[in-house]
């Protein structure tokens, strides 16, 4: 029973994840140029549930010139309130030229990304540290009405609901497998 719930416990905060940055609902936020190892960066927003979303984040000349390299993660949250865990994005590199895309599911209310700078002595620093910068959908819920140009009164327009909750179920009917098997 005991493997039961430990197995249980760890699916549940596997698709739980939260951000704990600090939003204002329907403004995006990004890094201050001065701030940052960055020269610039674009993004596509809003994000469209469905459709590929793209982030470009060129080096600024000083990192690019002592051999500093990007990791770029990202982060989904729906409109049910429920993140899912971050992701480590594939990225293609052109000189100081970081692109990376991803398509939002359905029923999204933001993306989130950040940028791990690795230096050539193999230290670290996060942009933004501690947090996210957030890029939001153009259908998002927040408390209790929906916004954006694809919300409707009682929801986004779209097809499917998001199928974050299909892997959740599937972990915790492995976990009860694997646990009457013991």
């Amino acid at each position: 029973m005991r493997t039961v719930i430990a197995l249980t416990l760890i699916a549940l905060l596997a698709v739980s994840t939260t951000s704990y940055a600090a939003k204002t609902a329907g403004e995006d936020n990004g890094p201050e140029a001065d701030d940052t190892p960055f020269e610039s960066y674009t993004v596509t927003s809003p994000s469209v549930s469905g459709e590929t979303w793209t982030l470009v984040v060129v080096m600024d000349d000083a990192h690019m010139s002592n051999n500093t390299t990007f990791e770029i993660t990202s982060q989904i949250c729906l409109n049910d309130g429920v993140c899912d865990p971050p992701v480590t994005q594939d990225v293609t590199v052109d000189g100081a030229t970081h692109t990376t895309s991803l398509t939002p599911p359905n029923d999204h209310s933001y993306v989130n990304w950040r940028v791990k700078a690795v230096y050539e002595d193999d230290t670290t620093d996060y942009f933004p540290y501690g947090s996210w910068y957030t890029v939001w959908s153009s259908c998002y819920y927040d408390d209790g009405d929906y916004y954006g140009p694809d919300a409707k009164e009682d929801g986004c327009d779209v097809d499917t609901p998001g199928f974050t909750l299909i892997p959740a179920i599937a972990a915790i009917g492995l976990a009860i497998a694997v646990a009457r098997r013991d």
